[in-house]
């Protein structure tokens, strides 16, 4: 179980390393809701698989 709490932040920090330059860029603040709104789903979802029980 621990490994899924590792792998789970991980994913989140590569995704933030990922997206956030981008946003500081190109400084459209429609961009920024899309990505901020994106990144709240995949908390949400990865919120929902950690609670899920394993096969």
């Amino acid at each position: 179980m621990p490994v899924k709490y590792f792998a789970a932040v991980v994913a989140i920090v590569l995704l933030l390393a990922f997206l956030v330059p981008i946003a500081w860029k190109l400084k459209e603040v429609e961009l920024a809701i899309v990505l901020a709104i994106g990144f709240v789903m995949a908390l949400v979802d990865l919120g929902q698989s950690l609670r899920g029980k394993e096969p």
